[in-house]
């Protein structure tokens, strides 16, 4: 889905600038050349982050469920699986973090620099329980990849449970079984949005982030309506949930993840997400977006060699770090290519995992002494 894929390179390159605009003396330096701009990046850039999850959450519902009815076998296996993916990339980024940190903490600030890890910090990383857990990130924007695994369980979850019902001979649901999983998603969609949502001590938790998520899944099972007038009801809907959520409580997140879902049940409806719809010069926009997870990952390692680099350089003036900060964004796009073609694409598999879980122990322990 080119659409798709060009959307997610524009919420990462806005999320990396977001990072790039917070973190280490190039944004400090750079700032009086463009105040407006690096105050948008700095205070609104983390609102793409919505994009990813509603987008995450339609292709959720489109691999595990297209036609309201879990489609795979071995739900246990299949969130395996969804973990060996997520994990193979991230640790690996994580251990280039751990090593460019080690490398670069003389040079910079502790704040802006993590700290020596410990064996528990590792570990709970590798196991995606880092933030449960109460520990230090060891690379910005890390508890994206914990919330994304416990959401796609907790989706999987919702869908199946008509399926697991009616194997244990419960009462019958297979006449509306359909329709189970989607007033599942919808109910923990609407409680997410007038309730977990508005509590800050659970945004640790999958729960927190289910409202932008179940958008997400939501369209895509409106995008199934044949009929013109059930599309515009659901829709109709969808968008009602979504004002009243932001009338209990206006939140700019819950804002943007709504008009992103509303634009995709638009484009979907009007076949915009089809390949053949969309012109051959966003294609760098599309490659972009294929790889935006490594990108997601690599980039902070890099910006924290890049503010070392600069830092340390001879005196220096705010187009100096302005170039800086080109060059981090440049760098970073390189090294998530690199990511993106030998860990993200290649096939899951526990030999993987552990080789990469066991790179990141032995490098956090080496740094740690």
């Amino acid at each position: 889905m080119p659409l798709l894929d060009a959307a997610k390179g524009i919420a990462c390159a806005v999320i990396v600038g977001h990072h790039l605009s917070r973190y280490g003396p190039m944004p400090a330096g750079a700032y009086t050349l463009a105040p407006d701009f690096f105050a948008w990046l700095s205070n609104e850039g983390r609102l793409a982050v919505q994009v990813f999850l509603v987008i995450a959450g339609f292709l959720a519902a489109a691999s595990l469920a297209p036609d309201g009815l879990l489609r795979c076998d071995r739900p246990i296996a299949r969130i395996l699986q969804r973990y060996g993916r997520l994990v193979m990339p991230y640790l690996a980024a994580l251990t280039v973090c751990v090593l460019v940190a080690a490398l670069v903490r003389p040079w910079l600030d502790e704040e802006v620099v993590p700290a020596a890890p410990t064996l528990g910090q590792l570990i709970a990383h590798g196991l995606l329980l880092q933030d449960l857990l109460g520990y230090e990130s060891l690379s910005t924007g890390v508890w994206y990849v914990a919330i994304d695994f416990q959401l796609f369980a907790l989706a999987l979850a919702l869908v199946g449970l008509p399926a697991l019902l009616q194997r244990s001979g419960s009462a019958p649901v297979s006449a509306l079984a359909r329709w189970v999983p989607v007033a599942l998603v919808l109910g923990l969609a609407v409680t997410s949005l007038a309730l977990f949502n508005r509590n800050a001590e659970l945004d640790d938790t999958g729960i927190y982030f289910f409202g932008t998520y179940g958008l997400g899944m939501l369209v895509f099972w409106i995008g199934r309506a044949t009929r013109f007038s059930t599309w515009q009801s659901a829709v109709a809907l969808l968008a009602l949930v979504g004002a009243g959520a932001l009338a209990i409580d206006w939140r700019s997140r819950i804002a943007t993840a709504l008009v992103t879902a509303l634009l995709i049940a638009i484009a979907q409806r009007r076949h915009w997400l089809s390949p053949a719809r969309w012109p051959a010069a966003a294609v760098p926009l599309q490659r972009l977006g294929r790889m935006s997870y490594s990108l997601f990952l690599i980039h902070f390692p890099v910006l924290l060699a890049m503010n070392a680099l600069v830092a340390n350089a001879a005196p220096h003036g705010p187009w100096v770090d302005a170039l800086g900060l080109a060059g981090t964004f440049g760098l970073s796009v390189v090294a998530a290519a690199l990511l993106h073609r030998w860990v993200e694409v290649r096939p899951a598999s526990w030999r993987a995992v552990f080789t990469l879980f066991a790179a990141l122990l032995v490098s956090g322990l080496v740094v740690s002494h």
